[in-house]
């Protein structure tokens, strides 16, 4: 144990990863069963962030809400935080559009499948969503609802922010003893890799990066020319200078640990010290990172619309290039609904099938898929959205301490 603590966490995750493979194809090859309890521990910690991220992103932005001077500056630089949030997604789900017309890459055994006929409407599946941003705020972090979530939390800080300092400071003080047992729960994450990585790698053994190989690539592809392209071309678009000091910065101090938690709500607190860390303002970060795990979903907005279209040409689907655009549109509204929780964003992907009016047998066929593919294409994911929410926030901090 002492060994592996002279190891960077960055590193130990890399261990965990590459052992987790190794026995992971062990087991698929050999048939072997006593091994099996390995997966527990990516179990584990899965279920341990996914129990703390809702009371986190609660907390922390009720704090942050609670605690602010509200003043017209940091209104207007949350403004434009989430004005680069909603530009990238939309970017990002016209890149995608454009790479699946390109390449046209097929929903791997979907021809199999009966097709049946779209049950719900647009107006229908938007009716829900709206209905379940006001649900019971409790219910809301029971079900992991962030939407919701993220609305009783603004709506409770703005009325708590005339309550005495005291009351301010234990509020505080809560705020940073959460922060501390998702940070305590993060040190695990070089186990919970090698238990996560075994579980997949000796389900589905090496064809999993055969099989499906296409869908991946087309995938992580178009989310690294986001990440390494787009992004940054925003970002010097807004700072007038070389965006990639900034934009490497943020992928390896905070895409680095979301790729293997997998979560965004997860990473609030390694994405806030690095906002520490940087200078940002912190009436700015703590409010913009917390709001940006729900809200800033590029990575889910490329998901969302490669696998619809993916869909689509599997079913040979005349659709126009016009009307997927278009999709570029519902894909950012959709992703901005995603929980920030590991495979979140496949949720919204047959709300994006009934568009095209693909049924639900075909759209959950699809949604099975990319749980298939999970560990990979969630990886890349929540890597993307959850750097960005950091590139982001900086930027803007940047540029308004440049004027």
């Amino acid at each position: 144990m002492n060994f592996l603590k002279k190891f960077g966490l960055v590193t130990r995750i890399f261990m965990g990863l590459a052992v987790g493979a190794g026995l992971g194809l062990l087991v698929n090859i050999t048939q072997i069963t006593w091994l099996n309890f390995i997966e527990i521990f990516g179990t584990l910690y899965i279920g341990s962030l996914k129990a703390m991220a809702p009371i986190l992103v609660f907390v922390l932005v009720l704090d942050s809400i609670a605690g602010s001077s509200g003043s017209k500056k940091q209104t207007a630089d949350i403004k434009h935080v989430i004005v680069l949030y909603f530009a990238s997604c939309f970017l990002a789900a016209m890149v995608a559009v454009i790479s699946s017309f390109m390449f046209k890459v097929s929903m791997p055994g979907l021809k199999a499948v009966t097709a049946g006929t779209a049950t719900v409407g647009l107006w229908e599946s938007t009716r829900t969503v709206l209905l379940s941003i006001v649900s019971n705020p409790v219910t809301a972090v029971v079900n992991g609802n962030y939407l919701a979530i993220l609305l009783w939390a603004v709506v409770f800080g703005t009325v708590l922010r005339t309550m005495a300092p005291t009351s301010k400071t234990m509020l505080h003080d809560l705020a940073a003893g959460i922060s501390k047992v998702i940070q305590g729960v993060v040190a695990f994450a070089p186990l919970g890799v090698f238990g996560l990585v075994f579980e997949t790698v000796s389900t589905n053994g090496a064809s999993i990066f055969v099989e499906y190989g296409k869908l991946i690539f087309i995938l992580v592809t178009v989310m690294l020319v986001v990440a390494l392209v787009f992004n940054p071309l925003i970002v010097g678009v807004v700072l007038r200078k070389n965006p990639y000091p900034l934009v490497f910065k943020c992928l390896t101090k905070s895409g680095i640990n979301a790729f293997f938690t997998r979560s965004s709500a997860a990473n609030i607190p390694i994405n806030m010290n690095l906002c520490e860390e940087m200078g940002v303002d912190k009436e700015l970060y703590s409010v913009t990172i917390p709001l940006g795990a729900t809200i800033n979903m590029a990575g889910a907005a490329i998901t969302i619309t490669v696998l619809t279209l993916s869909t689509a040409w599997a079913q040979n689907m005349d659709i126009s290039f016009g009307y997927a655009l278009a999709m570029c549109f519902v894909a950012t509204l959709a992703a901005a609904g995603t929980a920030g929780t590991a495979g979140g964003s496949l949720m919204l992907v047959p709300l994006a099938c009934f568009l095209f009016g693909i049924g639900p047998d075909l759209a959950w066929y699809a949604v099975g898929i990319g749980g298939t593919i999970g560990f990979i294409q969630d990886s890349f994911e929540t890597a993307i959205n959850s750097s960005s929410d950091v590139l982001f926030t900086a930027t803007v901090d940047m540029a308004d301490k440049s004027k």
